[in-house]
């Protein structure tokens, strides 16, 4: 069976846009992606760092059973925040920690606050 004419198929015609110009941008180089990226790669390597640097430092004085119930730890301006597992534990570092601040801030100088907080593994 032929197609049927244009005339009888519903809406209108379709029209093609002929004033449109195409202009053909220039791909990206993969070192211009990255040149623009940088400033958040450079911030996100430092955080990496410096949560591993953390990482290292309380597993060297922390008491072994609080150790693995930690659930991260994260420096943010002059601020080294500590998370545990649960609110039991929480308290427990809270009371180490007291401890530890002046060797914190020998061992960064920048830090002028630890806090600890409850963030529960996923």
């Amino acid at each position: 069976m032929p197609n049927k004419l244009r005339r009888d198929k519903r809406g209108g015609t379709r029209r093609l846009a002929t004033n449109v110009s195409k202009t053909f941008r220039r791909p990206d180089s993969v070192k211009d992606v990255l040149g623009r990226l940088t400033p958040t790669l450079t911030r996100v390597s430092d955080q990496a760092a410096r949560q591993s640097f953390w990482n290292q430092w309380l597993a060297q004085h922390l008491p072994s059973e609080l150790l693995p119930r930690l659930s991260g730890v994260v420096e943010r301006e002059a601020t080294l925040v500590i998370f545990a597992e649960s609110a039991a534990w929480s308290a427990r570092l809270r009371y180490v920690m007291q401890d530890l601040e002046p060797q914190i801030r020998e061992a960064q100088p920048t830090i002028q606050q630890v806090s600890v907080r409850v963030m529960p593994r996923s």
